[in-house]
């Protein structure tokens, strides 16, 4: 007789995270039809690393890493856009963003400067990367199509955010 009762069974860390990642995805799936909707380009408010700040503070590390990746492929999947080149752009800086939070946060004990120096650091390698697709004629357009103060005042919400969930909670998931 076979024993059945060996069943994988998904925790609910696992599970937590196949979820979010679910929401995740169905939120970058539908920017296109709420900026359409609210007649405002969603994009000035960086949903990707909003989902990639979201993963940071509610998921593991390990998850993080795979939000950084399939975003912005996702993205190119389902609308074409941004182009395979700033796709993988966007990518390198959302894995650099992730990769400077965890390696910032083992030395500074603020969480909040942690991730305002990462998000400050990965925009300024995008914006060096981006300038020499453009010198060398790989992308088109402007260098910085999101107003610099947008970009301010998200990088400060999103600290902030990080900030208020550390006070928040007496210990930090895993991942922080």
């Amino acid at each position: 007789m076979i024993d059945n009762t060996a069943v994988h069974t998904l925790s609910y860390s696992r599970v937590k995270n196949l979820v979010f990642d679910l929401c995740i995805v169905l939120i970058i799936y539908l920017v296109p039809a709420i900026s359409h909707l609210f007649s405002f380009p969603v994009y000035y408010l960086e949903p990707m690393r909003i989902m990639l700040i979201l993963a940071i503070v509610h998921t593991t590390k390990k998850n993080s890493y795979l939000i950084a990746v399939t975003l912005p492929l996702f993205s190119l999947l389902i609308s074409a856009h941004p182009s395979i080149i700033k796709s993988s752009l966007i990518t390198g800086e959302l894995i650099l963003n992730v990769w400077l939070f965890f390696i910032i946060s083992e030395k500074i004990n603020s969480k909040m400067f942690t991730m305002i120096i990462s998000i400050i650091l990965s925009k300024i390698f995008y914006y060096l990367v981006k300038l020499l697709l453009i010198n060398f004629a790989l992308i088109s357009g402007n260098l910085i199509s999101t107003p610099v103060y947008i970009q301010i005042v998200m990088t400060l919400l999103l600290g902030s955010y990080v900030y208020l969930m550390s006070i928040s909670r007496k210990e930090y998931p895993s991942s922080l």
